[in-house]
């Protein structure tokens, strides 16, 4: 299923930016329609589902810090779902109304790439509920000392 391009903030730069054509050679056919036409992988697919390891996820688009695993949490969806991003800056929350559906999409701060969503019925400290795609994140592990 292909999603519609992504609807990034208007007038914003972003740090990293290629052409389509660009990112179809940087990014597998799967994370291309996720990140950048805001498609959705299906439900207990993703290869970061069961990641438990101590580290940090990134942006599969622009390498950007996104969340770090100790608020990684399982919320029984499918999806890797998260209870902080790992800095306001590092995410853009856009108000989604596709799917007859009102949500909050998130997308990369430094390529505008598509994430996921965010609901408000995480646990706490935030309530938060960060939904995301694993085709979007790559995951990198904390050094061993």
């Amino acid at each position: 299923m292909t999603g519609v391009a992504v609807a990034q903030k208007p007038d914003k730069k972003y740090k990293v930016s290629h052409t389509p054509a660009e990112w179809k050679k940087l990014l597998s056919p799967q994370a291309y329609e996720v990140l950048r036409h805001s498609d959705t992988e299906r439900a207990w697919t993703g290869a970061l589902l069961n990641e438990h390891r101590k580290g940090t996820f990134v942006c599969a688009g622009c390498g950007q810090e996104l969340f770090k695993s100790d608020t990684k949490f399982d919320s029984g969806t499918g999806w890797p779902s998260f209870w902080k991003a790992i800095s306001p800056k590092a995410v853009d929350e856009l108000k989604d109304y596709s799917d007859g559906m009102e949500r909050i999409e998130v997308q990369c701060s430094g390529c505008g790439g598509h994430l996921g969503h965010v609901f408000d019925d995480g646990p706490q400290p935030t309530g938060l509920r960060y939904c995301m795609n694993s085709v979007a994140l790559k995951f990198i592990p904390e050094k061993q000392k």
